[in-house]
């Protein structure tokens, strides 16, 4: 396994507002600011980010920006899950709406190919629905399967890759698993979608993420992935290993053995935390992990699984795991 590549969405860098902190913690940080932000990380190579940029921020800004720091755009995330589309950008009940969500995305595809980004992320937060009764579930598919299909037909040399999640900010987002998503993407019938994978979404939404990895992969599907903790009741975005190690440790493992060569991308939200620091520290876990899979013992691992030995295979682990983590104090 080649040494990995490190990235983060620029989100990471940002400040953040909820329901209590309306008026949000710390100052408001722009697309260049959070730019010079990743690059005070040190490892960081890639960057995902939101599109459009801040108010005042061009393109051409946002190239100079990423040319300085040696960083490249791994790709963009549209602004579909504001408030203008708070019924959804693909399943919105409003034509106009869906219209408008379109408009933003082809905008996004375009500048990915100006920056030369991999792909274009879509997460359609607001797509979905809240109450019993609320939608017209054969609808909602297909106006979700429809409108992706038209997107990614539409742009035919670029990917799409969607990030899919369980729930928020509705309480049922349409794309909310591993296979629901494969499902949708079979009945689209193009070649250009295929999946991001969030760790942490993964987790709360009662998938093992490593299983998740492995089905998507059979399915020549995964084409990306973000990596972060939580507590599995909510998308908590937390520090990489700050919970689940062995979860982990066992999702980049499956990517390992499925030779699947990517960006280890952070998707974070530390409402409170020194941001730059809180990924120098996922990224040093992550290190850690790296090495660990080069000193797993493969042989005895499968030997193990074989058997289904559950305390054969986790000690195998924590022998690896606890080596890695040992050589950087």
């Amino acid at each position: 396994m080649t040494a990995p590549e490190f990235g983060a969405g620029l989100w990471n860098f940002a400040t953040y507002v909820d329901r209590y902190a309306i008026d949000g913690y710390g100052q408001p940080r722009g697309t260049l600011e959070q730019i010079d932000l990743a690059a005070e990380v040190g490892d960081i190579t890639w960057v995902d980010l939101n599109f459009p940029f801040s108010p005042g921020v061009s393109l051409d800004d946002v190239k100079a920006k990423l040319a300085q720091h040696g960083i490249k755009a791994i790709g963009l995330t549209p602004d579909i899950y504001l408030r203008e589309h708070c019924k959804g950008a693909f399943t919105n009940p409003d034509p106009a709406k869906r219209a408008s969500a379109m408009a933003i995305m082809n905008d996004a595809a375009n500048a990915v190919r100006e920056l030369g980004a991999k792909y274009v992320k879509i997460w359609p937060g607001q797509d979905g629905f809240d109450y019993p009764f609320q939608v017209d579930y054969r609808e909602l598919n297909r106006l979700a399967v429809e409108g992706m299909r038209e997107l990614a037909s539409g742009h035919p040399d670029l990917k799409f890759v969607i990030e899919y999640k369980p729930r928020e900010p509705r309480t049922h987002m349409f794309w909310s698993s591993a296979p629901k998503t494969i499902l949708g993407i079979q009945q689209m019938g193009v070649d250009n979608v295929g999946v991001l994978l969030d760790f942490g979404h993964a987790m709360f939404g009662g998938e093992p993420p490593a299983e998740a990895a492995q089905m998507l992969i059979d399915h020549g599907l995964l084409w990306g992935m973000d990596v972060n903790d939580n507590y599995r009741g909510w998308d908590d975005d937390m520090m990489v290993g700050s919970i689940h190690m062995v979860e982990i440790f066992e999702f980049f493992h499956v990517l390992k053995v499925n030779n699947w060569e990517g960006v280890w991308n952070l998707d974070q939200f530390p409402f409170r935390e020194d941001a730059v620091e809180n990924a120098k520290l996922s990224i040093r876990f992550l290190k850690a992990v790296h090495r660990a899979l080069e000193t797993l013992d493969e042989e005895g691992l499968a030997a193990a699984q074989a058997k289904q030995d559950a305390l054969g295979a986790q000690r195998i682990i924590q022998e690896a795991l606890l080596k890695s983590m040992a050589v950087d104090l």
